[in-house]
């Protein structure tokens, strides 16, 4: 079980890594197959040897998996800015996960929208 001040030390380096990806995300990176890539959720397992990044990309399918495959495959650089710009002597391994919250909330939505407008239709008759 960890300690409250590792725990809060492991929280402050989320915040920081997700603070740095986002900063890396944004315009370091040269890597046409990734396209615009926002970070939903960084989870780091309790030891600390590695990281799950939770990321939505815009566009349809075929184009998030290519920027997963890119991110994945810059995942080397990624970690050396990010042990640069911290200094970090250990950073954890970058697990790429693409986040489809979005678009599933986005289904939800048009179900409930038909939902509504089916029930007043079913109110005026």
């Amino acid at each position: 079980m960890e300690s409250r001040s590792q725990k809060y030390h492991r929280e402050r380096l989320v915040e920081a890594l997700r603070e740095e990806l986002s900063t890396i995300l944004a315009g370091e990176l040269a890597d046409p197959r990734i396209g615009l890539v926002t970070i939903t959720d960084l989870v780091m397992n309790e030891g600390g040897k590695s990281a799950r990044v939770f990321v939505s990309v815009t566009g349809d399918d075929r184009e998030a998996e290519a920027s997963i495959e890119g991110l994945r495959d810059a995942s080397g650089f990624i970690k050396h800015e990010i042990s640069e710009n911290l200094g970090l002597r250990h950073v954890p391994d970058l697990l790429w996960t693409l986040d489809r919250s979005e678009s599933v909330k986005g289904r939800i939505n048009e179900l409930l929208t038909r939902i509504d407008k089916r029930s007043k239709k079913a109110k005026e008759e």
